[in-house]
C-alpha cells in the first residue's frame, strides 16, 4: 500500500519535531530502554544469555533458539541505532521472531556503542564476536550467516571486509537491511535520495549526520572502508549477499550502491528495494507486509 496524503503529513509533523539528538541522547536510550525491558517477550522463547570474554571487556550475547530448526547455520545479528542507540533488550522481539520465522539459530551481540566508546570500539566487538562464533561453527561442520539492519548492516559489512583483509576467517553469507555505507549525508552528498528522502520520512539527513558526528571521533576515520564501506578500493572475496533497501529511506541509494560494487566485484548478490518501506521497518511486529517480504526474501536467501 502507497504512503497516502494523510500519512505523508504526519510523517513530516514527525521528522520536523524530532529532538536534537546530542543533546538528547540520555534520554533517547531511557526511553528506549522503558519500551523493551529485560524481562520482556523473551521469557516466551527459548533464549540464553551469553558473554564473550575479551581482555578488556565482555561482549554480551543472547541466543534465541527457534522452535523449529530447519537448519543448521545461524544468525549472528548487530541491530541498528545509528551506533549510539539500541542494545540486545531493545532487539529481542525482532531476534526472536527471525529466529522462529527462519528456523534458526539467532546470536543478538550486544557491541559497545558511541560517543563513550567511538569508531573503531563497537565494529572491533562485532568482528571479535564474528570471529569467536565462526570458530565454533566451523568445528561442528555449521555455517555462521552476518546480517544487521541499518548501521547493524553497516557493521555487518565492515566485518566481512576487515575479516577479508585480516585474513582470519571468511563469512559465507551476508543480509545487509538499509545500510548506512557513505559519510556524507549533507548537502553535498551525491545520492539522490539523501535528498529526496532527508526530510519527512522519520529517519532525516541531519539526523544521520548527528549519528555519525557521535560515532567518529577523528575526522579521517570518515573515509575509512571500515566505516564507510563504499570507499573499499577492493570488492573481491565477500561473501554472498543478499541487498534490501527502503524506498523512502534517505540511505536507499548508498545502500544499493554498495550493492552493486560487491557485484562487479565478482560476488554473488541480490539488491531488492522494499517499495513503500520507510527506513526501520524490520523492527516493526510480523503481521506489517514488509517484515513479511524480508522474511520470505531471507528464507529463500538461506
Amino acid at each position: 500500500m502507497a504512503i497516502n496524503k494523510y500519512m505523508k503529513a504526519a510523517l513530516k509533523a514527525l521528522s520536523y519535531a524530532e529532538p536534537d539528538l546530542k543533546t538528547s541522547l540520555q534520554t533517547n536510550r531511557w526511553l528506549r530502554t522503558l519500551a523493551n525491558p529485560p524481562t520482556g517477550t523473551h521469557r516466551l522463547y527459548e533464549v540464553w544469555d551469553y558473554h564473550i570474554e575479551l581482555d578488556s571487556h565482555q561482549i554480551p550475547v543472547r541466543i534465541f533458539e527457534p522452535k523449529i530448526r530447519l537448519g543448521d547455520e545461524i544468525i549472528l545479528y548487530f541491530h541498528g541505532g545509528g551506533w549510539v542507540l539500541g542494545n540486545i533488550n531493545t532487539y529481542t522481539r525482532t531476534c526472536a521472531m527471525l529466529a522462529d520465522q527462519t528456523g534458526r539459530r539467532v546470536f543478538s551481540l550486544d557491541y559497545r556503542k558511541a560517543p563513550e566508546n567511538p569508531f573503531p570500539a563497537g565494529l572491533f566487538d562485532c568482528y571479535e564476536g564474528a570471529r569467536v562464533v565462526e570458530r565454533y561453527q566451523r568445528q561442528r561442520g555449521e555455517t555462521m550467516i552476518l546480517m544487521g539492519d541499518s548501521a547493524g548492516a553497516n557493521l555487518a559489512a565492515a566485518v566481512s571486509l576487515l575479516a577479508r583483509d585480516r585474513g582470519e576467517f571468511f563469512i559465507q553469507k551476508q543480509v545487509l537491511l538499509y545500510p548506512a555505507t557513505y559519510y556524507d549525508h549533507g548537502p553535498h552528498s551525491p545520492f539522490p535520495s539523501v535528498k529526496e528522502k532527508g526530510e519527512g520520512y522519520l529517519l532525516t539527513s541531519r539526523r544521520i549526520c548527528d549519528y555519525i558526528d557521535l560515532y567518529i571521533e577523528k575526522e579521517e576515520d570518515r573515509k575509512s572502508p571500515y566505516f564507510a564501506p563504499l570507499l573499499a578500493e577492493d570488492f573481491s572475496r565477500q561473501p554472498d549477499t543478499l541487498m534490501i533497501s527502503a524506498e523512502h529511506d534517505p540511505l536507499r541509494d548508498e545502500g544499493e550502491a554498495y550493492g552493486k560494487k560487491l557485484k562487479e566485484g565478482g560476488n554473488r548478490v541480490t539488491i531488492h528495494r522494499m517499495e513503500n518501506a520507510l527506513h526501520g521497518y524490520f523492527n516493526l511486529p510480523l503481521r506489517f507486509v514488509h517484515v513479511e517480504r524480508t522474511l520470505e526474501l531471507v528464507r529463500n536467501f538461506l
